[in-house]
């Protein structure tokens, strides 16, 4: 885990993988610390493991990162531009095998990691949570995943 450094006895509460018309996309991850309650997400360090499967350039991550925070949330255009243009500096092309990881820093912000490097902190709280919230809100576009990602899908069919 890239960012384990950045959490106290970081543990895996769970992963699942994320297709899109029946292309794995990556294989994510969720990393907490002792005493993790999902009930408050925004108050809690964790980091988001991202692997991924195919190839992508920094700037669609972003693009497509802004559209699914637009499902969790509002937001102005303003604060939409700005973390765009964030996203698009600290966001790396990624290639198969390549993982991205952010850390949720409570009352702060964001870290990003690309393969265990250090890449950029976005430092706004609500875009950290807005961010987040694109894989552990309710308002997901991926619920199954969500559910995968919080330890808390379903074994049984």
């Amino acid at each position: 885990m890239t960012a384990a450094p950045q959490l106290a006895q970081p543990r895996q509460i769970g992963r699942g993988l994320y297709s899109y018309w029946g292309f794995e996309i990556y294989q994510a991850s969720l990393w907490v610390e002792p005493g993790f309650d999902a009930a408050a997400l925004p108050a809690q360090r964790y980091a988001l493991e991202l692997l991924y499967r195919r190839n992508f350039k920094g700037r669609d991550i972003a693009e497509r990162s802004i559209a699914e925070m637009r499902r969790v949330g509002s937001l102005s255009e303003a604060q939409a531009q700005r973390w765009l243009s964030a996203m698009q500096t600290v966001f790396p092309d990624v290639a198969a095998g390549d993982r991205l990881t952010g850390l949720n820093l409570p009352g702060r912000g964001a870290q990003f990691y690309a393969n265990g490097k250090s890449v950029g902190e976005i430092p706004d709280p609500e875009f950290a949570r807005l961010f987040f919230g694109i894989w552990l809100s309710e308002q997901t576009s991926a619920p199954q995943l969500r559910l995968s990602l919080l330890g808390q899908a379903s074994t049984t069919p």
